[in-house]
C-alpha cells in the first residue's frame, strides 16, 4: 500500500514589505573605500531584493531610497546619488518591465532634477500594467511630510465645502496620503543594526511586524529577505485584540 504525505500548505507571504535601506557608507568606509561605492554596491541589493520579492510572492516592495533628511548630506554624495539614481532608472527599467515589475515613487519630486522627474515618469507609465510585484520606491521622501500634506489638502476640501470636519476618518486620510491604494505594510525590515524607522511610512506601519537586521545593505541576500518572512511568519499579529 502506498503511503501518501501531505505536506503542510506554504504560508502566505506578507502582502506588503517595506526595507529601510541602510549601511552603504559604513560598508565602504570598513574597506577603505569612499561612500559611493557602497552606494553602487547597493544597487545590487535592490536587484536581489526585487527578485526574490517576487519569487516568495509578495505583491508589494517599498524601498527607502532617499529620505528628505538624506538632502542635508554633503552636496557631492547627493550629487553622486542622484546620479546613480539617473542610471539606474536608464539601466533597470526595461528589465523590471520583462520580469513583470510595476515601478512607482513617493516623495517630494519638486525637490529632483527635472531630467530625473521625467525618467520617473516614463518609468512609471512604461511599467503600470505591471502585475507581478508592485515596486514603490520613496525618494525624497518623509512620513512627517506626507501625514502633513494629506491633513492640509483635507483642510483645503472642507474650507471649500467639498467635506465636514465629520467626515475625515482614517480611510478618508489613508485616500490622500501618497500610498493612496496600497494596502499598509505588514512587514517592515532595517538592514545595518539601527534600531528605528527614521521617518519611514509612520501611519502604514501601525501594525507592522518590525524586523532589524546586522547585515549592512550592500552585503544583503536572498536568504535575509527569506529569514525575514520566516521570523514574520512565527509571529502572532493580534492588531490590538487577544491571541
Amino acid at each position: 500500500m502506498e503511503l501518501l504525505l501531505s505536506l503542510p500548505d506554504t504560508p502566505t507571504p506578507p502582502t506588503h514589505v517595506g526595507i529601510i535601506m541602510d549601511g552603504n557608507g559604513r560598508w565602504a568606509q570598513f574597506r577603505g573605500m569612499p561612500r559611493i561605492a557602497g552606494h553602487r554596491r547597493g544597487v545590487e541589493s535592490v536587484r536581489v531584493a526585487v527578485s526574490t520579492a517576487v519569487e516568495l510572492g509578495i505583491q508589494y516592495l517599498t524601498l527607502y531610497g532617499f529620505s528628505i533628511e538624506n538632502w542635508k548630506r554633503p552636496k557631492a554624495e547627493v550629487t553622486a546619488l542622484m546620479g546613480l539614481l539617473r542610471l539606474y532608472l536608464r539601466q533597470e527599467i526595461d528589465e523590471l518591465n520583462e520580469k513583470g515589475v510595476r515601478i512607482r515613487f513617493i516623495g517630494e519630486r519638486k525637490r529632483l532634477a527635472l531630467d530625473i522627474v521625467k525618467l520617473i515618469n516614463e518609468s512609471e507609465k512604461q511599467t503600470e500594467t505591471n502585475t507581478a510585484l508592485n515596486l514603490v520606491v520613496a525618494l525624497s521622501y518623509g512620513a512627517r511630510q506626507e501625514i502633513t500634506a494629506a491633513a492640509r489638502q483635507l483642510a483645503q476640501k472642507v474650507l471649500a465645502g467639498e467635506l465636514t470636519i465629520d467626515d475625515i476618518d482614517e480611510r478618508l486620510m489613508s485616500q490622500n496620503l501618497a500610498t493612496a491604494g496600497i494596502p499598509d505594510l505588514d512587514l517592515v525590515i532595517r538592514t545595518s543594526g539601527e534600531k528605528r524607522v527614521s521617518n519611514f511610512l509612520l501611519w502604514q506601519l501601525a501594525y507592522a511586524e518590525l524586523i532589524f537586521i546586522d547585515t549592512l545593505w550592500p552585503d544583503f541576500s536572498s536568504r535575509d529577505l527569506e529569514e525575514a518572512v520566516n521570523e514574520f511568519h512565527r509571529r502572532e499579529r493580534r492588531f490590538g485584540a487577544r491571541g
